[in-house]
C-alpha cells in the first residue's frame, strides 16, 4: 500500500474508467516561450515534451506562473508577436509551429478547440448565445443561418442547457455562471474538434457545478471522442477524470505519469507537497502544510534543479546541472536524481511538515460533541477517543 494510498483512494474513488487512447493526436516536442523585457527574458515554458493520444485526457498541474496555461495557448497559436516560440507541434503529422495566422484558422476552433477560464471574457455580452454559437459554426462550414441556429441550440441541449431553443435567445447575463460555462463548452465541440484544452474551467463555480462541468467535458469526450487537455490547480478534479497527469513548476514539467502512478508513489518532491497541501478528510483538525518559499522567478532560474531552493531533500549536486525526466516507472517520469530516496522514505509528507504549523485545537466540528478534546491527530483517534468517553457515561 502506497504512502499515499489515504488521500489516493479518497481522490481516485470518483475516477471513471476511461478506455485506451489509440494513436498520437499531438505532439509537442521541446516546446519553449520566451518573452523579452526591459528587463531581459522571461522564460515562460521551457523544453516542454509530451504527446496526446486519441480519446485521452491529460491533466496539467502546477502552482500559477509554471507555464501551464502558455504552453496551451502556445499549442492554440494565440500568443502575441512579442513570444519567441520555438520547438515542435505536431497535430495529426501537420506541423502547427510557426504557421500562418490564415493557416492556423483551419485548426483554431474547428479541429483544436480552447475553453478559457472566465466566460463572461469569451463571451460577447451585446449577442444572444445562440447567434454567438451559430456565428463560431458558420466560420468554419458554408451553412445557412437556420442550420448555424439550429446546430447552436442542438450544441447547447448537448452540454445540457434546459430548455436550449428558449435559453439560445437570451444574452450571457441572463445565464448563471455554470450555465454560461457551460455555453463556453458549448461554443468550443459546435464544430466536434478533435481535441479540447481547458484552461480552469470549473475557476470560481461551486463544488456541486464544478462536478456538473467535469461530468459534461467527459461526456462529451465520449459523444465526440475528442482528447482533452485539463489545465488546472486542482488535484481533486485531476484524480476523478483524467488518464494521465503533467505536473509544472519553473516553466517545465517536473513529472509525468498514469493518474494513479503520480498520486500513490510521487516521485518528486514538489509534487509530494502539492499533495500535502491538499484536504485530507482522514486527517480532521490539521492544517493544510505548505511548500515554504516561492516559485522561482522565470527570468532568473537557480542553478540545477529549478525546485531546489524549496526542496527538502537538496544536496550539493542539485545544484549542479537541471536533470532531465528520469524514467522510475513502466509510465511514470520525474526530473529529479534523488527519487530513490524518497521512494525509500514511509511518510514522504512530513517531508513538509513544521512545528507552526501544527493541530488546529478545538476543531468546530468536534467541540459539541467532545470540548475537552484539545488536539486532534487523525480521525481514527478522534473516533477512539470518543467512543471511549461514551463508554465512561454510559
Amino acid at each position: 500500500m502506497s504512502e499515499f494510498s489515504d488521500f489516493g483512494d479518497t481522490a481516485l474513488k470518483g475516477a471513471r474508467p476511461h478506455e485506451e487512447p489509440t494513436g498520437k493526436l499531438l505532439e509537442v516536442t521541446d516546446l519553449s516561450v520566451d518573452f523579452n523585457t526591459e528587463d531581459g527574458a522571461v522564460h515562460a515554458v521551457r523544453n516542454v515534451t509530451f504527446s496526446l493520444g486519441q480519446r485521452e485526457v491529460l491533466g496539467i498541474v502546477g502552482e500559477s506562473g509554471s507555464g501551464k496555461s502558455v504552453s496551451s495557448l502556445a499549442i492554440m497559436g494565440l500568443l502575441p508577436k512579442t513570444a519567441k516560440v520555438s520547438g515542435s507541434i505536431r497535430f495529426q503529422g501537420d506541423e502547427l509551429a510557426g504557421l500562418p495566422y490564415k493557416e492556423m484558422r483551419r485548426y483554431r476552433g474547428n479541429r483544436i478547440a480552447m475553453i478559457f477560464q472566465d466566460p463572461m471574457t469569451s463571451l460577447n455580452p451585446v449577442f444572444t448565445v445562440g447567434y454567438q454559437l451559430a456565428e463560431a459554426y458558420r466560420a468554419h462550414h458554408e451553412v445557412s443561418k437556420a442550420a448555424a441556429w439550429s446546430k447552436a441550440v442542438e450544441t447547447l441541449a448537448l452540454v445540457g442547457i434546459p430548455q436550449p431553443d428558449r435559453r439560445a435567445k437570451q444574452y450571457p447575463h441572463e445565464f448563471s455562471g455554470g450555465m454560461r460555462q457551460r455555453a463556453v463548452i458549448g461554443m468550443s465541440i459546435i464544430n466536434d474538434p478533435e481535441l479540447i484544452i481547458a484552461d480552469e474551467p470549473t475557476t470560481a463555480l461551486d463544488v456541486t457545478v464544478q462536478a456538473q462541468i467535469l461530468e459534461t467535458l467527459l461526456n462529451i469526450r465520449d459523444e465526440t471522442n475528442a482528447a482533452i487537455i485539463m489545465i488546472t490547480h486542482d488535484l481533486g478534479v485531476v484524480a476523478g477524470m483524467v488518464d494521465r497527469v503533467q505536473v509544472m513548476y519553473g516553466g517545465t514539467i517536473v513529472e509525468t505519469g498514469g493518474v494513479h502512478d503520480v498520486f500513490e508513489t510521487p516521485r518528486m518532491p514538489y509534487t509530494v507537497g502539492l499533495l500535502g497541501s491538499i484536504p485530507n478528510p482522514t486527517l480532521l483538525g490539521r492544517r493544510l502544510t505548505p511548500i515554504k518559499g516561492a516559485p522561482p522567478s522565470l527570468m532568473n532560474l537557480p542553478s540545477g534543479c529549478v525546485f531546489s531552493p524549496r526542496c527538502p531533500l537538496v544536496i550539493d549536486e542539485c545544484h549542479e546541472g537541471e536533470p532531465p525526466l528520469i524514467q522510475t516507472g513502466s509510465n511514470h517520469s520525474a526530473r529529479c536524481i534523488r527519487w530513490e530516496h524518497l521512494a525509500g522514505i514511509e511518510d514522504p509528507r512530513k517531508l513538509f511538515a513544521t512545528e507552526e504549523i501544527g493541530v488546529v485545537e478545538n476543531p468546530a466540528a468536534l467541540v459539541a460533541e467532545a470540548p475537552d478534546l484539545v488536539q486532534v491527530e487523525d480521525l481514527a483517534e478522534v473516533e477512539k477517543r470518543l467512543d471511549e468517553q461514551r463508554a465512561e457515561e454510559s
